[in-house]
């Protein structure tokens, strides 16, 4: 990783964890989930946004006064409003979107949950999404979500990423290997 992402990766870790923490505290983690799927939508749905959180030619208290408008005016919970306003206070805004990956986690962690990546060639249909998640939540011993993606260049099989750890079944990847072993043989 390289120093400057570990570094936002590090400041939005300390803000979610406070902020999750409060949450917890006052016993709001469905408000907190809530403003974080609110905040994710408005960023996909708003370059303004985007470009607001990420520029530096918007002095401290411009990205305050919006922010805070925007937070209220989707109706984020207490914590997060005041905490998107304190990071607009030390031009922090920039890692809203690290921050909301850190706290999904934990509130996943919190839930005993776990979310697996998986690519396939084609879409999975509900059944074997269904049936991936039993699978794998035997095997890890969490409740496990699907994070479903179509990736066409595997040409068949799954990708799966649990935590750190991948299982490779893709068509490709083992064309890969097989292309690997001829060109070892001559």
């Amino acid at each position: 990783m390289s120093e400057p992402a570990s570094i936002s990766a590090g400041i939005a870790e300390r803000y979610a964890t406070a902020i999750f923490d409060i949450a917890k505290e006052n016993k709001n983690l469905d408000g907190l989930e809530t403003s974080i799927n609110d905040l994710s939508a408005a960023l996909a749905e708003s370059d303004d946004l985007k470009s607001l959180i990420a520029s530096p030619l918007v002095s401290r208290t411009e990205q305050e006064a919006a922010i805070t408008a925007i937070a209220e005016k989707i109706n984020l919970a207490p914590v997060m409003r005041n905490s998107l306003g304190l990071m607009a206070q030390k031009r922090r805004l920039f890692v809203v979107p690290q921050l909301l990956a850190a706290l999904r986690e934990a509130l996943a962690d919190e839930r005993g949950e776990v979310t697996a990546e998986v690519a396939s060639a084609k879409a999975l249909t509900k059944t074997q999404v269904e049936k991936l998640s039993k699978t794998l939540t035997k095997r890890v011993g969490k409740t496990v979500t699907i994070n479903a993606t179509v990736d066409e260049s595997l040409i068949g099989g799954l990708v799966v990423k649990v935590g750190s750890k991948m299982i490779d079944s893709s068509i490709r990847s083992k064309l890969n290997s097989l292309q690997n072993a001829m060109k070892e043989v001559g």
